[in-house]
C-alpha cells in the first residue's frame, strides 16, 4: 500500500487532466443555449476565465497551489459577489460541470463525491435571495451565524 493517498488532482490525470476539465467545462456552457444565464455572467473571451478556473481547481483537487500562488486566498463568496448568482446560475454551473465531468477518468463513486462538493461550493456562492430557497450564509453576511465556507473537497 502507498504511504501516500492519491489526491483528486492525481486521479483526474494531473495537470492535463484538470486542463481538460475546465476545457470541457467552458466548451458546454458556450455552446449550448440551455447556460445562456451563467454564460452572460462571463466575458466573451473565456480565456482568463478558464486560467483561474483551472488554477483554483488544481489546487482545489490537491495539486499544486496555483491560485493561491498567483492571487492569494480564494476568497470565493468575496469574489464572486459583482455577479448575480441564484438558484438559477448556481444550477447551470452545476449542469455545466456535470456533463464536463461526464468524460473524465473518475470512478463513478468518486464522481458522485466530487459533484456533491461541487455543489456544496457553487451553493455557497448564492448571493441573492430567493424566497423558499434555503439560506445559504445571508445570516452571516448580515452579522449573525451562518454557513462556514467550504473550498474544498
Amino acid at each position: 500500500m502507498s504511504e501516500t493517498a492519491e489526491t483528486l488532482y492525481d486521479l483526474m490525470g494531473g495537470d492535463a487532466g484538470v486542463h481538460a476539465l475546465v476545457e470541457r467545462f467552458y466548451r458546454v456552457m458556450d455552446v449550448d443555449p440551455a447556460f445562456e444565464r451563467i454564460r452572460h455572467l462571463h466575458p466573451a473571451d473565456l480565456a482568463h476565465s478558464k486560467e483561474k478556473l483551472y488554477l483554483f481547481l488544481s489546487g482545489w483537487m490537491g495539486g499544486p497551489p496555483l491560485y493561491v500562488e498567483k492571487y492569494g486566498h480564494p476568497m470565493l463568496r468575496r469574489r464572486h459577489m459583482p455577479f448575480p448568482i441564484g438558484s438559477i446560475e448556481r444550477d447551470q454551473w452545476m449542469q455545466c460541470m456535470t456533463r464536463a465531468l461526464q468524460d473524465s477518468p473518475l470512478a463513478p463513486d468518486l464522481r458522485e463525491r466530487l459533484v456533491a462538493a461541487f455543489f456544496n461550493t457553487a451553493d455557497f456562492m448564492r448571493n441573492r435571495e430567493e424566497p423558499g430557497v434555503p439560506d445559504p450564509g445571508f445570516g452571516m453576511m448580515a452579522g449573525r451565524p451562518g454557513a462556514a465556507e467550504q473550498e474544498n473537497p
